[in-house]
């Protein structure tokens, strides 16, 4: 497997977030965690890329634990986030964004290569390239907050929340985006609250309750589920 959650436990002060959870991603899968606000999405994801530290368990990456490794060495590793709210650099250029992405990186030319391919995945960031990330719509800065990650050659992709905020027919591209990510070779675990878009491209997921895991399954079956359709789908 290429990442490993075991009975990971995090707290803020003295508020317990995440309760023990456990959760794998294999290497080539969509992995799709949903639930409610406060549920500890955006936790689990700061703890696996090591934004907060551990109360206790296990993130283990390429079976190596990396519990206390820090976040920019993780980067390092190939574990690359696109964070809740997109935090592109408003003032910077979309060129000067996902060149931010490479910042760990020493090799021009596959850079200039990887860069390319960003322009070909995401061709509205090349009509921008020139363009402030700040002055950017809702769905193009999504874009250019996952172009920037790609240009970090991530090995897992963390995707937070990235349908948030956009019009139906933006969420449809961006999901469309995430499947040709995958496509060509990048695992993804993505935390989404659209849970009709997430379930119906993850190959597995899992669904978080006041920091507990409470159900998983292939994301076909946790669509048919009747308490998860209720609950997430908007289906009595």
């Amino acid at each position: 497997m290429l990442l490993e959650l075991a009975d990971v436990s995090l707290c803020y002060g003295r508020i317990r977030a995440l309760h023990g959870i456990s959760l794998i991603v294999e290497e080539g899968e969509i992995v799709a965690l949903i639930g409610a606000n406060g549920a500890g999405k955006s936790t689990t994801m700061r703890a696996i890329s090591g934004l907060r530290p551990l109360s206790g368990g296990a993130v283990r990456f390429d079976s190596t634990d990396i519990s206390r490794l820090r976040a920019d060495l993780r980067v390092i590793r190939g574990i690359v986030q696109v964070p809740e709210g997109r935090g592109v650099f408003p003032g910077m250029t979309v060129a000067e964004n996902l060149a931010m992405g490479a910042y760990a990186r020493r090799d021009q030319a596959a850079i200039r290569d990887d860069l390319e391919k960003v322009f070909v995945l995401l061709p509205r960031l090349l009509e921008r390239k020139g363009q402030a990330g700040g002055t950017l719509s809702g769905g193009e800065q999504q874009m250019l907050a996952v172009g920037r990650a790609l240009m970090s050659r991530p090995r897992l992709l963390l995707l937070d929340e990235p349908s948030m905020g956009l019009a139906p027919m933006i969420i449809q591209q961006i999901f469309e985006i995430i499947e040709e990510i995958n496509r060509q070779g990048t695992t993804i675990l993505l935390v989404e609250q659209n849970a009709q878009q997430a379930l119906s491209r993850a190959h597995r997921a899992y669904v978080l309750e006041t920091g507990r895991i409470v159900q998983s399954g292939t994301g076909k079956e946790l669509l048919d589920d009747s308490a998860v359709k209720e609950a997430y789908l908007g289906v009595a």
